[in-house]
């Protein structure tokens, strides 16, 4: 039997999560030489699910990540003006429409004419998604990681036999 007694047991700090080494331009690059498609879209999103949302900058309208974004123009309007139309509350019939052509879904939002017009988007950043092709035109091989840094919540859906992998950035509209 130990008479000695033992100091107290200091708790340890939960862990941090982890680094996003995709965040890093060059190593995505590194990784995307030596590695399939597919393959790289799996570890990115595992790095994403394991750091999960930065919530750095969780306003579409300002996300530094959504930058490359907010300055394409479809169905004649930049997204900036899309998202400053929704926050505004005009033309409502047209929202999701514009939204989808950028791979953004509606997910929430205030349709009241009174009061704040608070929106939740979700940005698809599967390997499928519309917002790919932008951002590759634009040189930004990471975006996922970039946009997954600033959004407010990741959503992961894990494949199955029949459907893919899906991932979801949620942005949120806050009205002023």
């Amino acid at each position: 039997m130990n008479t000695k007694k033992q100091p107290p047991k200091t708790p340890e700090a939960p862990a941090a999560s982890g680094v996003n080494p995709f965040l890093d331009a060059d190593f995505y690059g590194r990784v995307r030489d030596y590695t399939e498609r597919d393959a790289t879209f799996s570890k990115e999103l595992k790095a994403i699910g394991e750091t999960g949302a930065g919530k750095q900058d969780t306003d579409a309208r300002s996300a530094p990540s959504l930058e490359t974004l907010r300055g394409v123009v479809k169905k004649g309007l930049r997204l900036e003006e899309m998202l400053n139309r929704i926050v505004q509350g005009v033309e409502g019939g047209l929202w999701e429409p514009w939204l989808t052509a950028f791979g953004f879904e509606l997910r929430g939002v205030n349709y009241a004419k009174t009061g704040a017009r608070n929106a939740r988007l979700a940005l698809d950043m599967s390997l499928g998604s519309k917002a790919h092709a932008l951002f590759a035109n634009a040189g930004v091989g990471n975006w996922r990681s970039q946009v997954a840094r600033d959004c407010a919540q990741v959503q992961i859906d894990k494949p199955t036999e029949t459907t893919p992998a899906k991932a979801y950035a949620i942005f949120f509209l806050d009205a002023p």
